[in-house]
Order: C-alpha cells, then structure tokens, then sequence
C-alpha cells in the first residue's frame, strides 16, 4: 500500500501541475496516503554563474517557491486531505528522487512534455526521474 505520494510542481509553470495534479489527488485518496507537493528551486550549475547574482538571491528564490506552492495548494488541493509542501534546492531531477526516498513515497506523478529538439541535448526531467527513482512514477502527460 502506499502511504506517501510525491508530486513535484513549478507553481511558475501550468503544465507542471494542470493534469498532474487531480491525479495526484486521486491516487492519495485511493490509497489513503498523504500527498506530498514538492517545488525545486535549481542551482546555478557553477560558481561562475552564481557571482552574477546577488548573494542572498537563492535564499529570496527559496522563500519565494515556497510562497508560491502555499498558494497552489490552498488554491488547488482538498483541504480534507493530508498533505505536506516540500521546498528542495538542487539538480531538479536529484532533488526529486532524493525527497522521494526520503518519505519514503511509493508513488511519484509527474507531468511531462511532447518532447522537442532541445531535449536532445537536455532530457527533460520526468526521463530522468524516470530513470532515476526509487519508486513508480506515473507520468502525466
């Protein structure tokens, strides 16, 4: 039975969360489990990138993710349903799989994109958590 179920969102992004979201819902109430939205603020990828910035900038981002997945979840989920938000920081796909273990989820859904020319050079992260995760993902597309 799983108890736990993971839904990693962008609140930025729509797509991210429009479909995967209600079957997210769906699958933590047929289970019984407790639903847990989780948004990743990335990393700059160097250090060189980072001394563009300000240096509380990621701190600011964090808060501001976090902003963000409170109003998404007051807006979009039951409030007769458990549920826990998860703000993480890092490699987008890493950070999903990471929190997955962590909570021990048996479950992740995720929605995903028609892929195109630039996730050649690039997989898009639903492949990677694909590849990655420690447990089931159900991609939504």
């Amino acid at each position: 039975m799983t108890q736990h179920v993971l839904l990693p969102v962008d609140p930025d992004e729509n797509e991210t969360w429009r479909k995967a979201l209600p079957e997210a819902v769906t699958q933590a109430r047929l289970h019984g489990a407790t639903l847990h939205v989780m948004t990743v603020v990335p990393t700059f990828g160097s250090s060189i990138v980072a001394n563009y910035f300000p240096k509380d900038f990621e701190k600011k981002a964090i808060a501001d993710a976090e902003g963000q997945l409170k109003a998404l979840i007051a807006n979009q989920i039951p409030a007769d349903l458990p549920h826990q938000l998860i703000v993480a920081h890092g490699r987008v796909h890493q950070e999903i799989c990471r929190v997955a273990e962590e909570i021990g989820a048996g479950l992740i859904v995720m929605a995903s994109h028609k892929p195109d020319w630039s996730d050649t050079l690039l997989a898009p992260n639903a492949a990677q958590v694909l590849q990655h995760a420690p447990v089931s993902v159900m991609v939504v597309r």
